[in-house]
């Protein structure tokens, strides 16, 4: 008996090893890129193993994002590589940017991530043509009722909206459920 604790408080102490060193901070090469137009400051992460940039925003740098007051429908899908949903659903996403183009639709994908040589390296291996910025901002109980009072904080998560017209989906997505729902918003 004696002998099962002891291997279980082994197990479980490399167990929280394994989590901690797992999660610790990637050391990053970055630059500053001043966007002309709005004079913002935006941090873009290249990793020098892959040619993906990804720009790093916290929640006031992006949620301007929420609100663009063009003739376009937004299709704003929050993710992670962590999420098993969520990569499953990014190539409706990526199909919708494509064929739908001619409809002014535009996919951004908001990546949770918190690994960025993990994020830069599915991006580089995936080639995901669709905007995309990394939302690295703490503090998710302030942020997260901002872009939807009905979003628990679960990914993936999706905000499609259109001038006055905006809809909340907590869940993930086929692409037909995906493109029933942009009719709704091209109708």
């Amino acid at each position: 008996m004696l002998k099962t604790i002891n291997m279980l408080q082994k197990t479980l102490f490399f167990a929280i090893c394994l989590v901690f060193f797992s999660c610790k901070n990637e050391t990053k090469t970055a630059k500053t890129v001043v966007n002309i137009e709005s004079t913002a400051k935006t941090e873009t992460v290249k990793s020098s193993a892959e040619a993906a940039e990804i720009p790093v925003l916290n929640f006031e740098e992006f949620e301007k994002y929420l609100n663009i007051e063009d003739d376009n429908i937004h299709v704003v899908n929050f993710w992670a590589t962590w999420c098993a949903p969520c990569v499953k659903e990014l190539p409706y996403f990526e199909a919708v940017n494509q064929e739908y183009k001619d409809k002014n639709v535009k996919v951004l994908l908001v990546s949770l991530d918190f690994n960025l040589k993990k994020l830069n390296s599915f991006l580089a291996k995936n080639n995901l043509q669709s905007e995309k910025v990394l939302l690295d901002d703490p503090d998710q109980n302030e942020w997260i009722p901002k872009v939807s009072n009905e979003w628990s904080g679960a990914i993936p998560a999706t905000v499609i909206y259109k001038k006055g017209k905006r809809k909340f989906y907590e869940r993930s997505f086929t692409k037909a459920e995906l493109e029933n729902e942009l009719k709704n918003f091209i109708n």
